[in-house]
């Protein structure tokens, strides 16, 4: 690898964890994630801002005033290109400040912008490569491309477990499983996330609150679902079926975390995107298992779907972290294909 090769791969690893700052905040926006590189120094940085606005590279070029003129700038998506009343396209904003080159690491999906963007820049005469670090960037902006690409959110299934697999003893009895650190990542991924769900028979065994409770992040909690095709209580929405996230407008993220009914009924219907699984040293036996019927049809299609991402150990206990092997065209059971895009 060259030295400039590295330097890109740094500073768009740089931009992608500030992408992954903004996730779960950015909505109705993809949280983007910008650097601005002088002679080897980085200068100013940005990520979409709350509520989406404003964007990433306004928020970088602003604090880098003129300097960014022959600069390098890295952006985890392809700078939007379309008007908005929210605020000016992020294109038109790069043009403007001259930097020498322009490092995109995804093209931007949606038909306002898709290669406008890029287009515009290479007709100002600014360089422009993409693709560096793109695998890493559409995991950090996952949410925001799967409604754009698939028009439903993405679904994290949470499973904390035995290492025989239980989820409780024989007569409910569940906490704790896990640990102190395991339950305090566990929080962390619900700040991460616009939604949780649990069943109807988690909700009324255990009442849970499902909030975020890490100094800080309270106000991160996400909303409430219950899957029942009965009414759902106060403070909390019913879906009736896994497939109706579809229709949750303004949720881009859900995490699926209690009861085996609803896990088997997610991942029966192939909805499920990114598996947690936390297993704590213990055996059960005789308990409740983490998982009923998934309809499965036999053992050979069980293999090659679950692919392996991260693997921490977290005091006692450990996490293992998948995520599911699709097609690129895969629209998953749902069957709605993204038609509606957020606001500039």
């Amino acid at each position: 690898m060259t030295a400039e090769a590295l330097d890109d791969a740094r500073a768009m690893a740089a931009a992608i964890g500030l992408a992954d700052s903004a996730r779960g905040l950015a909505s109705p926006n993809p949280n983007v994630g910008c650097l601005v590189v002088r002679d080897g120094v980085v200068i100013a940085r940005g990520a979409t801002a709350e509520g989406g606005r404003p964007h990433a590279e306004a928020i970088a070029l602003a604090a880098a005033g003129d300097a960014a003129a022959g600069s390098t700038v890295y952006v985890t998506l392809e700078p939007c290109a379309h008007a908005s009343d929210r605020g000016p396209a992020c294109a038109s904003l790069l043009r403007d400040a001259a930097p020498a080159r322009v490092v995109v690491a995804l093209a931007d999906p949606d038909p306002r912008t898709a290669g406008k963007g890029i287009a515009l820049l290479r007709s100002a005469g600014i360089a422009v490569d993409v693709g560096i670090g793109a695998a890493e960037a559409r995991r950090a902006m996952a949410p925001w491309l799967m409604r754009i690409e698939h028009g439903r959110p993405i679904v994290t299934l949470k499973l904390a477990m035995s290492l025989d697999g239980c989820i409780a003893l024989a007569d409910g009895t569940s906490r704790w499983i896990t640990g102190d650190r395991a339950r305090a990542h566990g929080h962390l991924e619900r700040a991460r996330h616009d939604a949780i769900l649990v069943g109807r028979g988690t909700l009324e065994a255990d009442t849970p609150r499902l909030d975020v409770r890490i100094e800080g992040l309270e106000h991160r909690s996400p909303r409430r679902l219950v899957l029942t095709s009965g009414a759902a209580p106060d403070g909390w929405r019913a879906l009736a079926s896994p497939e109706a996230i579809a229709d949750l407008a303004g949720i881009e993220s859900v995490l699926v975390e209690g009861g085996a009914g609803a896990a088997s009924a997610f991942l029966a219907v192939d909805l499920v995107d990114r598996l947690l699984i936390y297993r704590a040293p213990i055996l059960i036996g005789d308990g409740l298992r983490a998982l009923g019927d998934i309809g499965l049809a036999d053992l050979a299609s069980a293999h090659r779907r679950w692919t392996p991402t991260d693997h921490r150990e977290l005091g006692s206990d450990t996490l293992d972290v998948y995520e599911r092997a699709r097609n690129e065209d895969c629209t998953a059971s749902s069957g709605k294909v993204g038609t509606g895009f957020p606001p500039g």
